[in-house]
């Protein structure tokens, strides 16, 4: 297992990946540690020369104004961890709890946190075990920093809290005792660094972007076999059609298509038929499907910013400066996640839209709802009822959370972003339409494989079908169809159905 390195350079979310996916190593960098050192060097030489700092030498958010005894500002730190761990609902999962500890070790790593190297090496030790604490999903409003769920992560450093260890729920210390790893007495304004930042909103965000990018690829192709099994036209794919609309998006989507309908006998099939014009669902899947890529690529590079920079507060700066800020709001992720929930909701809609047109029928061959025998079978009819359910449900959990502030703190924390709430809603509408997307492909590969047949499907398609009928029983009579929405559904996540097309470059 080759390591991460923790560094201050700026992280793409592929650099997350990993992380996501199962247990890592990681590495502090050379840079990084000098740059710890120094601002933990200038950090004492502050408070001792008797400086005012905030959350070090005062209380918190509203209480800010009250001083604190020298004496006092270990337990200072200690209080801020106990009290804050307020967190509620189920825990955030594995993946999401290692990129959360790594980005705060990417925050720290920039060197003005002004904490000990000790307290980096040990949420790094604690990482590299597996060691995950359990952070509850419900409690942050994403602007003080996520102060509940951070709470939450950073307990088992002082031997306090539960952990996730070797796939047991335990006291952090027997966990911390197997691997050999003391906790930590908290140092002035350690307990605050940990708490003070964006990382949840932020894992959530990358999380959400990396998921978000495999169902807009998938929904390409999910819509070209759609296109066939409706005996729609490829024509409206053409480039030199698209090369006439300014949206780089909606050119490659239309490039997708095109490229993976090729020299598939069922578009061949009604070539010089005399219907003029497709639905919308299918004739606009570039504009459609095009923008949401490009707003795609917007949130991408807002979460990648965020990842990469700094979110502590008070900054102790390398000039011996202390400088506060309010760089623990989220507002950019908050923002980033209603604007990806939407453009992935848009998919999930024209998707079931696609769906509905199934549910007519298609030309001669196709009864309605895809059934042999309609009447006395009913095929897809309430496979359709629950692609409508879902974007119905989409269509509530895209009303954006960054709009909706709630004042905290007494009101000194009077403007709050809700972006964990944002990403977690938009993590709902991902799935939501990976579900969709699993109901068109199995509307349409069914029709392909058992109406449209001996027509050949488009070449692209072969090794898509030849992985499906592995795992689905494609039959023309009912059947339960839970069993067979969920395996395509898994096949999707697991980016297998993607593998199939490797060679077509759905960009």
């Amino acid at each position: 297992m080759s390591a991460l390195s923790i560094t201050s350079k700026t992280c793409s979310l592929d650099y997350f990946l990993s992380c996501l996916n199962g247990q890592i190593k990681v590495r502090l960098d050379s840079d990084s540690r000098k740059s710890i050192q120094q601002s933990h060097k200038v950090f004492l030489e502050l408070l001792n020369n008797g400086e005012k700092i905030y959350g070090v030498t005062t209380g918190f958010g509203d209480l800010s104004s009250i001083s604190i005894d020298d004496n006092d500002q270990k337990k200072l730190q200690l209080n801020l961890l106990r009290s804050h761990a307020t967190g509620v609902g189920k825990s955030f999962d594995s993946g999401v709890t290692r990129v959360i500890m790594l980005l705060k070790l990417l925050n720290w790593s920039k060197g003005v946190s002004g904490v000990r190297t000790k307290l980096v090496q040990l949420l790094k030790e604690l990482l590299n075990h597996d060691i995950l604490p359990v952070i509850p999903r419900q409690g942050s409003v994403g602007a003080s920093g996520d102060l509940a769920p951070l709470a939450h992560m950073a307990l088992p450093l002082i031997g306090e809290g539960l952990v996730n260890f070797q796939e047991r729920i335990m006291p952090a210390m027997l966990a911390m005792k197997e691997v050999g790893l003391e906790p930590i007495v908290l140092e002035p304004k350690e307990g605050l660094s940990l708490i003070n930042g964006t990382q949840v909103s932020t894992a959530i965000a990358i999380k959400a972007c990396l998921e978000a990018e495999n169902v807009l690829k998938v929904a390409d192709l999910s819509g070209a076999i759609s296109v066939e099994a409706s005996l729609s036209s490829r024509s409206v794919f053409r480039s030199e059609i698209h090369k006439l609309k300014d949206h780089p998006g909606q050119r490659i989507v239309a490039s997708n298509i095109w490229n993976l309908l090729d020299k598939s006998e069922i578009v061949l099939s009604h070539k010089n038929c005399d219907k003029m014009q497709d639905p919308y669902s299918f004739r606009c899947i570039p504009h459609v499907h095009g923008i949401s890529r490009e707003n795609y690529q917007c949130v991408k590079k807002i979460v990648e910013n965020e990842a990469s920079s700094v979110s502590d507060n008070p900054l102790i700066m390398p000039n011996g400066k202390i400088l506060n800020s309010g760089h623990f709001h989220a507002e950019s992720i908050a923002q980033a996640m209603d604007n990806l929930a939407i453009a992935i909701a848009e998919i999930g809609s024209i998707a079931e839209r696609r769906i509905h047109y199934f549910m007519k029928g298609v030309g001669d061959s196709v009864p309605p709802f895809i059934a042999s025998n309609p009447g006395l079978e009913s095929g897809f009819m309430t496979a359709h009822v629950t692609a409508a359910s879902l974007v119905s449900e989409n269509k509530v959990l895209t009303h954006p959370a960054s709009v909706d502030s709630i004042s905290t703190s007494g009101g000194q924390e009077d403007f709050v972003s809700m972006a964990p709430w944002a990403g977690r809603k938009c993590l709902r509408v991902i799935d939501n339409v990976r579900n969709i997307l699993s109901i068109e492909l199995l509307a349409s590969t069914t029709i392909n494989e058992l109406f449209h047949a001996p027509l050949k499907t488009a070449n692209a398609f072969l090794p898509v079908f030849k992985l499906m009928k592995k795992h689905v029983h494609y039959s023309k009579t009912d059947r339960p169809l839970h069993s067979d929405i969920k395996v395509i559904n898994d096949l999707i996540k697991s980016k297998q159905i993607l593998k199939c097309v490797k060679n077509y470059d759905i960009d």
